[in-house]
């Protein structure tokens, strides 16, 4: 059987920052119910609560964290890049223990985008990045989509 990596919020779990919990995503409830599903929080696994304070990345994207370019810091100035890059290497023990080849993770999140990123201003400013976790999962060869692209990521996990 093949899994399907998923962002724990877009299941309607309370892990993000701001504890507002959002309502599943059908397509992937229905995966879910299958057991198909591996659900992830990277900022979760990394050790950050529920709620806490947004981050963004500060410089370029994940990686730029990653290859230590670049930090990711909370909106007081406090540097969150370890708790980060922990829960991204979590997420791809998790792909690698269930060799996992695709990803739906939550859009515009500095951990999980897979295309669009916060500039690092936190003026709600978007610039062109991939989150941390998104940035190691591709580097793996990992496929990674968000929750606007889930038929695309559909019709590709159903190839494998």
């Amino acid at each position: 059987m093949f899994y399907i990596l998923v962002s724990s919020c877009l299941l309607g779990e309370n892990v993000r920052y701001d504890a507002q919990v959002k309502s599943a995503v059908p397509a992937l409830k229905k995966l879910e119910e299958q057991g198909r599903v591996i659900s992830v929080c990277p900022e979760v696994a990394g050790g950050l609560p529920t709620p806490r304070l947004p981050a963004e990345i500060q410089c370029g994207d994940g990686y730029d964290v990653l290859n230590g370019d670049c930090d990711l810091k909370r909106v007081d100035g406090v540097s969150v890049k370890s708790a980060f890059i922990a829960g991204a290497e979590y997420a791809l023990a998790l792909a690698k223990l269930y060799d996992i080849k695709v990803a739906i993770l939550k859009s515009k999140s500095p951990s999980c985008s897979n295309n669009y990123i916060y500039d690092g201003t936190f003026s709600g400013k978007l610039k062109e990045g991939v989150g941390v976790t998104t940035a190691l999962l591709k580097a793996e060869g990992i496929s990674v989509y968000n929750e606007d692209e889930i038929e695309a990521a559909i019709a590709h996990f159903e190839t494998l």
